[in-house]
């Protein structure tokens, strides 16, 4: 029979009993299932060491007993179960390498106390309901993550991430799938690199408001969805569009290919598209905070609307080929001088460079509301610039 060997590290950090250990080895083949519970205390440590690749299932309960139960084929895994130290370890391990059994799946029940390290090289793993730090990866699987408190640093190499009805700081991450941050009390640091990522009613701890506490998301391929960024959002794609529909304080948001939708935002903005079109709404008390303006787009229409009475040190530029004259434009509900520039004209650099040649063109519109105290700043190529109240 083929057997593949995988390594799979999940510790849970607790401390407390001294233990037993106690090793199985199954002879007949077949589905077979294994029991063991071990008492322990609130804070001690379960660490799960499957080398065979498992799903993992690990929920929280009120008794001071971890028991886990786990179902395999005897013929390719065997497991170890110790305690020693305030800990308890689980290991699975196979003869040769080869294919690991899909059909393994180990369940743990812990206090509800419990700190969490977690790594499987092939399998699922779902946390529900557990209290304290959380840490480890999976090499192929999803992570659902549900009813949470505490730290998280969790990472899979090819699966989705759901983390969900939480009070957690700290980092997921996944190398290929999609990720879900719903209803969660925290700052956590959310990375994809290659999927979608969806943040739904995401709030800081209560009483920390640090600059760490802001919204803080990349993918390498993706769309990004926030809907609220109460203390400040940075957030970066590299192929895809990003939504924010509420956002305090400020907004950094750069994709390297499709349209930034800033729909609501309290502060300073800074966005950057190299392929898409920008809308950008400020609200709030124009004389309150820092409220600079900085919009590009490679190709495509900018749009930002302010509030009445912002003061305003404007500078617009679009960049176009004579053959798109007549499709670029700057459309203000505020005066600006508009004015023509060739490359020959360009001897000094206001941003940084754009590739041209001898018949680029330049669309410059420059203005000052009030004081000029916020500077904004807007430029784009072959595409028309809006720039009204709200």
């Amino acid at each position: 029979m083929k057997i593949r060997k995988y390594t799979v590290v999940l510790l849970l950090v607790f401390f407390g009993c001294a233990g037993s250990m106690q090793s199985y080895s199954l002879d007949n083949p077949g589905d077979h299932k294994i029991e063991k519970e071990f008492k322990v205390k609130s804070g001690q440590t379960l660490s799960l060491d499957l080398k065979t690749g498992s799903d993992i299932f690990v929920e929280g309960w009120d008794k001071e007993i971890v028991k886990v139960t786990a179902y395999f084929d005897p013929d390719e895994v065997g497991f170890t179960f110790e305690q020693e130290g305030g800990r308890v370890i689980i290991r699975s391990e196979n003869d040769d390498w080869g294919d690991s059994s899909s059909d393994t799946k180990v369940r743990v029940m812990v206090p509800k106390k419990f700190n969490l390290e977690i790594g499987t090289m092939g399998g699922d793993v779902t946390l529900k309901g557990v209290e304290g730090d959380a840490k480890g990866q999976t090499m192929g699987g999803d992570l659902i993550l549900n009813n949470l408190k505490g730290t998280l640093e969790l990472t899979t190499m090819g699966g989705e991430i759901s983390l969900t009805d939480s009070e957690v700081d700290g980092k997921v991450k996944t190398m290929g799938g999609d990720v879900l941050v719903k209803n969660v009390i925290g700052d956590v640091n959310a990375t994809s690199m290659g999927g979608d990522i969806r943040q739904i009613n995401v709030k800081s701890q209560s009483g920390k408001l640090s600059a760490g506490d802001e919204v803080n998301i990349t993918t390498m391929g993706g769309d990004i969805d926030v809907d609220e960024a109460m203390n400040g959002a940075k957030i970066k794609t590299m192929g895809g569009e990003i939504t924010v529909e509420k956002a305090k304080k400020y907004v950094e948001a750069e994709t390297m290919g499709g349209d930034v939708k800033l729909k609501s935002v309290d502060g300073w903005i800074k966005a950057t598209t190299m392929g898409g079109d920008v809308e950008a709404v400020m609200v709030g008390d124009p004389k309150e905070g820092k409220r600079d303006v900085e919009l590009k787009s490679m190709g495509g229409d900018i749009r930002l609307f302010v509030p009445d009475g912002l003061d305003m040190d404007i500078e617009i530029e679009i960049v176009y080929n004579r053959r798109h004259k007549n499709k670029v434009d700057i459309i203000s509900d505020f005066d600006i001088e508009k004015k023509t520039e060739t490359k020959k004209d360009r001897n000094k650099k206001k941003w940084d460079d754009w590739d041209g040649d001898s018949k680029t063109e330049y669309l410059i519109g420059t203005g000052k509301v009030g004081s000029g105290k916020n500077k904004i700043r807007i430029r784009t190529f072959s595409g028309k610039v809006y720039l009204k109240k709200n």
